[in-house]
């Protein structure tokens, strides 16, 4: 069972969590990045360690996709530097009256912040 396909769908705080710890030092290209505001999609396409299988040097093509993005902000990115590799340390959410904040943090200092009413993530391996 060394190469099987892996989908993670999150719907709260302890999913989030779960994908956050898969997604642990993800390599993400700033143009593998897009936010669909018609859609209300946020997705990234990363290259992450396989963490959930034994061999830790085992790594995976994965889309990370957020439902019902309102909005998005970032903050210290050059989104003109198209080769820009983020490294995604880890994920979290506050719960701001109905809404929520969830913070995509990068090394460097770097965080791109979704906002939405719902918390729908999912996170799908790739051939």
């Amino acid at each position: 069972m060394s190469k099987y396909l892996s989908k993670i769908i999150a719907k709260d705080s302890q999913g989030l969590q779960m994908i956050s710890a898969c997604c642990s030092e993800a390599k993400v290209n700033i143009t593998e990045m897009k936010y669909l505001p018609d859609n209300m999609v946020f997705l990234l396409f990363l290259e992450r360690f396989k963490f959930e299988v034994n061999n830790e040097n085992s790594k995976v093509s994965s889309y990370l996709r957020f439902e019902y993005v309102q909005s998005v902000k970032s903050k210290n990115i050059n989104q003109k530097d198209k080769d820009l590799i983020l490294e995604l340390i880890a994920i979290d959410f506050l719960k701001n009256d109905k809404n929520y904040e969830i913070n995509l943090i990068f090394s460097k200092n770097a965080y791109i912040t979704l906002f939405t009413e719902i918390v729908e993530a999912t996170l799908e391996d790739q051939n």
